[in-house]
Parts: C-alpha cells; sequence; structure tokens
C-alpha cells in the first residue's frame, strides 16, 4: 500500500487532534495498549475515567508506578481479549497500538471494540505512518513497513464489523527524548528482545540517532507522521 505524500502535513500535537475529535469529559475511556501510561493520564486530566489495557509486565509496571492524576486504573490484558462488560464504554483509543496486534488479530481487536462500545461510541485509530524521521530511526530495529499496512487495510474494512468511518486525517508530531540511551530504553521496554540488537549495533545506531534527529536544548527531536482513524459504533 503506498503511503500518501505527507510533506504539508501540519504540526500538531496528539492531545489538540484529539481533543478536536472526542468529547472526553466524564466519558468511559478504554485505552487499549496503553504502554507506560502517559496518554491515560493525559485523558484522565481531561476529565475522563480511563482504563489502559497493557500486555507487556515491563510497561505496566511504569504505568501503575506513575503518580495518579485522576481516577485511571491499568489492566494487563490483550487487544483481541478485552476485559469489560459489553457496552459499558463510550470511548476505545488504540494509540500508536493497533499495528503492534498480531496480523491475525487486528480484526478482532476492533471486533472486541466494538463489543465493549456502547451504542454510538467512538473507536479513535492513531497509527504512525511509515515515512518520515521517526520511522526510519527505528527501522533497522523494527521495521514496521507491512504491520502499518496491513493496520489500515484492517481500518478501511471496519464498516464490515460495524462502524461507521467518521473522520480520517494526517498530521506531523514532534517527538522529543532526551538522548540516545532514552531512546534505547524505550525500544527495549517494548519489546525486551531488542537489547540484543542495541548491543550488537550500538555505534550504527548512534549514527541514525544523529542523522533523523535535530539536537534543541531539551533533547533530541523527530518528526513524525500520524494517520488518525475516527470510527463510530453504527447501531
Amino acid at each position: 500500500m503506498t503511503e500518501p505524500d505527507v510533506c504539508n502535513a501540519p504540526l500538531r500535537t496528539h492531545t489538540e487532534v484529539m481533543s478536536e475529535h472526542l468529547d472526553l469529559a466524564g466519558k468511559q475511556v478504554l485505552d487499549v495498549g496503553c504502554g507506560a501510561g502517559h496518554l491515560v493520564r493525559r485523558m484522565a486530566q481531561l476529565g475522563a475515567h480511563v482504563t489502559g489495557i497493557e500486555p507487556g509486565e515491563r510497561q505496566l509496571a511504569k504505568a501503575r508506578a506513575a503518580e495518579p492524576v485522576g481516577t485511571e486504573k491499568y489492566l494487563e490484558a490483550m487487544a483481541e481479549a478485552l476485559p469489560v462488560e459489553d457496552d459499558s464504554i463510550e470511548i476505545v483509543v488504540f494509540f500508536n497500538s493497533l499495528h503492534h496486534v498480531p496480523v491475525a488479530g487486528m480484526e478482532q481487536a476492533l471486533t472486541e471494540s466494538y463489543r465493549v462500545l456502547k451504542s454510538s461510541g467512538m473507536l479513535y485509530i492513531a497509527e504512525p505512518m511509515a515515512q518520515g524521521p521517526q520511522f526510519e530511526l527505528h527501522r533497522p530495529v523494527n521495521d514496521e513497513t507491512e504491520v502499518r499496512a496491513q493496520a489500515y487495510r484492517v481500518i478501511k474494512k471496519a464498516a464490515a464489523l460495524g462502524f461507521r468511518q467518521a473522520y480520517e486525517t494526517i498530521y506531523a508530531a514532534d517527538v522529543c527524548v532526551a538522548d540516545f540511551e532514552s531512546f534505547r530504553e524505550l525500544s527495549t521496554s517494548i519489546n525486551p528482545e531488542r537489547e540484543a540488537y542495541f548491543a550488537a549495533h550500538d555505534t550504527q545506531l548512534r549514527r541514525r540517532f544523529e542523522k533523523y534527529g535535530e539536537r534543541r536544548p531539551d533533547g533530541w527531536h523527530f518528526r513524525q507522521y500520524i494517520r488518525v482513524n475516527v470510527l463510530q459504533r453504527a447501531d
């Protein structure tokens, strides 16, 4: 699948785009693949009652160790089998996570989202695109070109699963990491098996980090292109 030209994609924050399409205040929200819980806490700050779903123990431990900002909580589970009752959630979010679901389980993940959503509930999917500095930085460690394309194919078939396609947009995000060690820690937290690759290719990866990053006083910045699809349960 050929990606569109993103050169003119506007630079925006994730919160800005999400807030434009979702009314979070007072809503029951499920963040599927929440990682260390950064977005969970941000949505809680905006007044949502958020449950973060995360299958990785290392990331989940970080999420639970963070200082709570609201009523947020975390559960260890897979996107294909959400530990939530039918028709109980108003918003389901997949932020940078649908492509991490095994390809064979992506459609089931959306089916599960449909099951837990209330009538007319919203499904918000933000997926990184396979181009740009942030993608090129990660490419040697984890080339996600095909899985990202597959995730988008599943999204475009969501009507068959009971969803209405409400909106699609592409924007550019500014990703900042303190240094190379922070990049390595984040990458290996998601998948500890990457430790060996980092150890074997340290010099090459450091050079790539400096090639695609822009150093500023607060750290290293990488442009990342994001596609957002907002779906609504059609019944």
